[in-house]
């Protein structure tokens, strides 16, 4: 068996051309994991060094490579049905090459592939809405308008209905995409109206009560919904009707950890009035309440409640919801969040397990909202009346049973409130008419789902999605086959696989799965493991019914077109029955509240003495009329894909994107493409790469392509003859083809490049032989100047230290000279100063005598006159103690003089020693031949001593000396070297 009869790749084992883009097996072994691509950098040893797209570089062996990327697949594309290889891998590399370019929207025929960014992109505004408008599809890179703009226009064109469905896990964007879509459609219908606003004011009264918070998304929808809406005959918006299925009623009582309860509780808690919370006697934290608390997440980041409560209110107000109706749904949401705070209490009545409630304030807060009487609102929450033979039989429940009685009462008003505000919206967004009205219907629907623990939840949502499968199977089908009739191509021996298996199976011939479920929730004593028996003994032998290992495995398996899915058949017969107690049935009827009655009114479920209508009836009648309404309508998909599962930009999660793309059927185009011709090349394409496997055939722009084409099938693929085709436009070939025609290019291509090689690695050797003949030279070359230029360097530097000798003596000769006569200067001004002072000094004592000897005689007259007998005695002693005052005054020091300007002080130096000097430099330069010691220019002829002197040292300087290392590695001090 080959491994085109498995499905398995194959391994290409020929060496690749550098730089071609080729398939790579996965790393890990893993259902989820595809080959990835990789750009060939080179080969060496039975191994390939590629480059990934993420630009990371490594090696891999050449039995890894599977095959060379068609060109189609190296650069991308908007539509992918124009992949020539259309692959798995194929499709998941098109798609996140395109995501990181925030290209988050990619054609498959009239499907869409949407990807979430995950953050705000420039790309709906009014001049998008504008750019798309009657264009065709494809004619503009792709867009969730222009899906929208060819539905509409195709409405128009072939007044035929047409029908857009959103599908993708929860957080893959499907409600945002169903806003787009009829923010487009309002828009592009070109009349705006009141009914146009009332459509787009719907939408946040049904996020409001039918989205919350999950793990995945913090706007999940919980429900499915198809909206059609209605075109006048002038293409005007003229109305439309929304239909809901399937709305998730467990969130009411319980969430998993780290999700919230339906938006409206935690808007209603945050924007109502005090006055308005008072009147309902509710608090404004939701901590509060425990139908509030059990997920531990009361906050949702990037939701503002109280701002989201006023536009409910608003929307609300917009679709004729008067001020009565508004207040009987607060008072019922009011009425659920006290509900869940009643506490209960287990005890015993005679040997029987019983309940008694000891809350009665929120009992009575209850019975108050829901206009009933408190003693029998206690009365039906803890017992439970049973109709035997005609007699009413009254007995007690235990706490869980209590619990449960209480949990479903709840669901139950929360379910038909949410189906009477649809109907309410209905009623004023639909505008019935006598005359045939074109439409355009949105299904935004939830998609196939597989978690840990499956329920009949996940059963019916899987059943739904197996029935939209076939659906768009068939509808790719019909594609197919209209590629194959454009071209001119035979298709009828291609086979065309489909899932009816499993729908026959589930829910449409006889004893299907849901038809036993039903059979076993009506009968009395049926349970949930009678009904698992059932199910293993009708549907055991079939192979898409799936037993679990172990037979006391309460579950069941599925092999849906998605993978096997098992579902845990705990709670599936009292989720089916999708109703509550016969005493608080009883207790609705005797309401004092209308709006509570009316949302029973019309529900069969109230009277006891009937049979009510199990859930999986319900939703296989509503989904039996959807499929109706899909088949007779045009369609167009729109596959909303989650890139990574932490809710941020520019991360892509491959596992995560195969298994999406799986789950909502879009392998299946490669599964239908592959049944048929899965390689296709356009004949320009086709020549242009295979061209040179026929001699003689040029390029693609100077050859007939459609004979050249032909030429090249006749020559290479003789060994698998008349099993390719040739279209009007494509060559349309099986994968044994492919694989013939690739591993023949590339034995040529090998060829060519070993020719290549050869010739270039000969041109190599002689480039690198003159190179290194020229370094050689270059090396010989400075190895010979090296002696040359050693000596010139000791030759350089002896002349430098010469000059610095020369110049060091005649600057030493001309600063002894220059301080010898500063010296005797120096003498000259010292003696002149010496002498003018002495020469002050006996003139001022001449002048001080004079006047010491005129005082004398005037003290002499005057001592006579007064008739001084001793007149001469004393003016004579007068006289010598004048004269001791002069002497003591002169023999005192003189002041210094005036300090004059700062002079330099010489210090003596050594005399100089011409002898020694000329004996250094000869020393240093005796290797010169006929040098002599310059001398210095004396003013005076020499005296015979020198002139002998000078004699000595020219002889002397005729004779090579050795130069002394040390004065050749350090500068030359002439009072040191002197010493030497």
């Amino acid at each position: 068996m080959t491994s085109r009869d498995t499905g398995a790749p194959r391994r290409y084992l020929v060496p690749r051309d550098s730089g071609e883009w080729v398939w790579i097996q996965p790393k890990q072994k893993h259902e989820f994991e595809l080959p990835y691509a990789g750009r060939v950098l080179r080969t060496h040893e039975g191994r390939t060094l590629v480059a990934n797209d993420d630009g990371e570089e490594f090696w891999v062996k050449d039995a890894e490579i599977i095959k060379p990327m068609h060109v189609t697949s190296q650069k991308t594309v908007h539509d992918m049905i124009t992949l020539g290889d259309l692959q798995e891998y194929a499709i998941l590399r098109n798609l996140i090459v395109r995501y990181r370019q925030k290209q988050i929207y990619t054609y498959t025929g009239s499907m869409l592939v949407a990807i979430n960014p995950y953050e705000i992109l420039p790309i709906y505004t009014y001049a998008e809405i504008n750019l798309y408008r009657d264009r065709k599809l494809g004619e503009l890179p792709p867009h969730i308008f222009a899906i929208g703009d060819s539905a509409y226009q195709e409405m128009k064109r072939e007044q035929r209905d047409q029908c857009i469905v959103i599908s993708g896990e929860s957080g893959a964007g499907k409600t945002e995409s169903t806003k787009l879509i009829l923010q487009y459609l309002a828009a592009t219908s070109g009349k705006h109206s009141w009914i146009e606003q009332q459509i787009i004011e719907s939408n946040p009264i049904l996020e409001a009560f039918g989205n919350a918070k999950t793990m995945r998304n913090d706007n999940s929808s919980r429900f499915g919904k198809y909206i059609d809406v209605h075109f006048t005959a002038e293409g005007a918006i003229g109305g439309a009707r929304i239909e809901q299925y399937l709305l998730e009623k467990s969130r009411i009582v319980r969430q998993n950890r780290g999700e919230r309860n339906y938006h409206i509780f935690y808007s209603m808690l945050a924007g109502l009035s005090k006055d308005e919370r008072r009147a309902l006697d509710l608090e404004d934290a939701p901590k509060a309440y425990a139908y509030l608390t059990s997920g531990q997440t009361l906050l949702c980041e990037g939701r503002n409640d109280a701002k989201e409560f006023a536009d409910v209110r608003s929307a609300m107000t917009v679709l004729a919801f008067d001020d009565e109706e508004i207040r009987s749904i607060l008072r019922l949401l009011a009425a659920i969040l006290h509900m869940g705070n009643v506490k209960y209490k287990a005890t015993v009545v005679q040997n029987i397990d019983a309940v008694e409630i000891s809350d009665t304030v929120n009992v009575g807060r209850v019975a108050v909202l829901l206009g009933v009487s408190k003693a029998q609102l206690l009365s039906a929450l803890t017992r439970r009346t049973i109709l035997a033979h005609g007699e009413r039989v009254v007995s007690q429940l235990s706490k869980d049973q209590a619990l449960e009685a209480r949990d479903a009462f709840v669901k139950a008003i929360y379910g038909k409130l949410f189906i009477t505000i649809v109907d309410k919206i209905n009623r004023a967004i639909y505008k019935p008419s006598g005359r045939g009205k074109l439409s355009i219907g949105v299904l935004d629907i939830f998609g196939f789902e597989q978690f840990e623990v499956n329920s009949f939840e996940q059963l019916c949502i899987n059943y739904a999605n197996e029935n939209l499968q076939q659906f768009f199977v068939k509808h790719i089908f019909k594609m197919e086959q209209a590629e194959y009739a454009r071209e001119g191509i035979n298709w009828t021996t291609i086979d065309f696989i489909d899932n009816q298996e499993i729908l026959d199976m589930i829910g449409m011939k006889s004893l299907n799965l849901m038809s036993l479920i039903d059979e076993e929730t009506r009968f009395p004593k049926g349970t949930d493991l009678t009904m698992l028996s059932k199910l293993h003994t009708t549907h055991g032998t079939k192979s898409v019914y799936v037993k679990p290992k172990y037979d006391k495995d309460a579950a069941f398996g599925i092999q849906h077109f998605a993978g096997v899915v098992f579902y845990r058949v705990d709670g599936f017969l009292e989720k089916n029955r999708d109703s509550f107690s016969a005493d608080l049935k009883e207790l609705v009827t005797k309401s004092t509240n209308d709006y509570l009655v009316a949302l029973f009114g019309t529900d069969d479920s109230l009277d006891t003495t009937k049979r009510s209508i199990t859930l999986s009836l319900q939703f296989r009648n509503s989904l039996d009329s959807l499929m109706r309404t899909l088949s007779s309508c045009h369609p167009y998909f729109i596959r909303c894909i989650k890139p990574n599962d932490i809710k941020r930009p520019k991360i892509i999660d491959k596992a995560l994107c195969v298994r999406q793309l799986r789950y909502s059927g879009m392998m299946e185009t490669a599964k239908i493409r592959k049944a048929g011709y899965a390689v296709r090349h356009t004949y320009r394409e086709f020549v242009q790469r295979y061209r040179h496997l026929v001699p003689g055939i040029g390029p693609a722009h100077k050859v007939d392509c459609v004979q050249a084409a032909k030429d090249i099938c006749a020559k290479v693929l003789v060994t698998i003859p008349d099993d390719y085709q040739f279209g009007m436009t494509k060559v349309f070939l099986k994968e044994s083809h492919d694989y013939l025609l690739e591993s023949e290019r590339s034995r040529v291509y090998l060829h060519y490049v070993v020719l290549i090689q050869r010739a270039l690695r000969k041109v190599l050797f002689w480039r690198y032989l003159r190179r290194y003949r020229q370094a050689a030279i270059t090396i010989q070359k400075h190895w010979r100047a090296r002696g040359y230029r050693a000596e010139y360097l000791i030759m350089r530097n002896g002349y430098r230290r010469l000059q610095s000798v020369i110049k060091s003596r005649t600057q030493t000769y001309a600063f002894g000279r220059l301080r010898e006569a500063i010296v005797q200067l120096q003498a000259q001004c010292r003696g002149y100063l010496t002498r003018r002072n002495l020469r002050d000094r006996i003139t001022y004592r001449a002048r001080r005598m004079h006047e010491i000897i005129a005082l004398q005689r005037t003290e002499e007259l005057q001592f006579r006159k007064s008739g001084n007998a001793r007149w001469q005695e004393d003016a004579e002693h007068n006289y010598w103690l004048r004269v001791d005052e002069l002497n003591k005054e002169m023999a005192e020091p003189p002041p210094p003089p005036p300090a004059p300007p700062t002079m330099v002080v010489v210090q003596p130096q050594p005399s100089i020693n011409v002898e020694e000097d000329n004996k250094i430099v000869d020393d240093v330069f005796g290797f010169l031949e006929g040098t002599t010691s310059p001398e210095p220019v004396p003013k005076r002829k020499p005296s015979l001593a020198v002139s002998k002197m000078r004699q000595y040292f020219e002889e002397k300087s005729r004779n090579k000396k050795i130069i002394p290392t040390k004065l050749l590695s350090r500068p030359v001090n002439y009072y040191e070297s002197s010493r030497l």
